[in-house]
């Protein structure tokens, strides 16, 4: 009884050690850094997460960064990702941040992202390594735009699209509608897809691309806690078979010899300087880079479009007016789209 009784009670005092020092973990970065701005770090281990990451419009800054805001300033101190953090909603220190990247400042995620994104991602590595991936995300922008299918790319793959809701949209009455931001992202998706990879909507792989894509996008902002079934978890795991489906890709573009897309998969493998696995790691940093941004800012003009009556007939009008001069099986051309002088201001 009484070694029972010892194991017990040293189970105990190690278990109250470990909340101990969970405890003063959390709470020592506010005793050291007297000078940091004010705010609250929030409970230990979950901090203010849980409150950080609640669903909010995408017009509005949400109610945590409001309240902080309003009670502490637009620059705060919070406990984000099991990880002490500045939060800075000022435009103008944003702004000189990022003007002074690798020079005063160093770009950085806490670390429970890095086990999504990957030690390759060029959101986490630094120096030498986030140039070299830097260069050859521009290189990827400018390679696009000078491809002859580029437009004519974006164009079937948005037609695909409009074509795949006839007949599958969910009815509310008589009237069908439509989940225009999901559509969106879709698209964002399937065109990066497109020219990073050199894959059509239609083809099974892009679909099932996409489902594990959906359940990164998921979990990537969500509490960093790997428990089977959690939306972290699922994360990962989804971010493994990107990787597998990937590699695949690779290695069955290696097999075919001298045959070449067009693509910039044909870019990333002539490259000596990456491994396959950074190489994968690009692929998801491009779709990541462009999925969400993009699909986001179309949504948004699209909602405030539907707003102004006056301002979606003027659009409509300008386009039918292109429209109206090229032939009927013609892509639009970069020089219809100078033409598009308002629309160019909606946007």
């Amino acid at each position: 009884m009484m070694v029972g009784g010892e194991l017990v009670l040293a189970a105990l005092v190690i278990l109250l050690a470990l909340l101990l020092t969970l405890v003063l973990s959390h709470f020592l970065p506010l005793l050291l850094n007297p000078k940091a701005p004010k705010g609250s770090f929030g409970w230990p281990l979950l901090g203010e997460t849980l409150r950080f990451l609640r669903p909010h419009a995408s017009n509005s800054l949400g109610s945590f960064l409001e309240d902080h805001c309003s009670r502490y300033g637009r620059v705060f101190k919070s406990h984000l990702f099991c990880t002490p953090t500045i939060v800075s909603c000022d435009q103008e220190l944003n702004h000189y941040i990022l003007q002074n990247e690798e020079r005063l400042f160093q770009c950085s995620y806490p670390r429970p992202i890095h086990g999504i994104l990957g030690k390759s991602s060029m959101l986490v590595v630094l120096g030498e390594d986030h140039k070299r991936l830097r260069n050859l995300a521009l290189a990827l922008v400018t390679s696009t735009k000078l491809k002859p299918s580029y437009l004519g790319d974006i164009e079937n793959i948005a037609l695909h699209i409009v074509g795949s809701w006839h007949g599958k949209s969910k009815h509310k009455g008589k009237v069908k509608v439509i989940a225009f931001c999901e559509a969106a992202r879709k698209f964002a998706f399937s065109v990066i897809v497109k020219q990073v990879l050199g894959l059509s909507p239609e083809e099974l792989v892009t679909a099932m691309i996409l489902e594990d894509f959906l359940a990164f996008m998921k979990g990537l902002i969500s509490f960093p806690l790997y428990i089977p079934g959690t939306p972290y978890a699922k994360a990962v795991q989804a971010r493994e078979r990107i990787s597998g489906t990937v590699k695949g890709i690779i290695e069955e573009r290696r097999n075919a010899g001298s045959s070449k897309k067009g693509d910039f998969l044909d870019v990333l493998l002539s490259s000596n300087e990456l491994s396959d696995e950074k190489k994968v790691s690009f692929v998801l940093d491009s779709l990541l880079g462009g999925y969400e941004t993009t699909s986001l800012l179309i949504s948004m003009v699209v909602y405030f479009l539907g707003k102004s009556a006056q301002d979606l007939e003027l659009v409509k009008r300008e386009h039918e007016g292109i429209k109206s001069n090229k032939g009927k099986d013609k892509f639009l051309s970069t020089e219809d789209y100078k033409k598009m002088e308002y629309t160019q201001h909606v946007r």
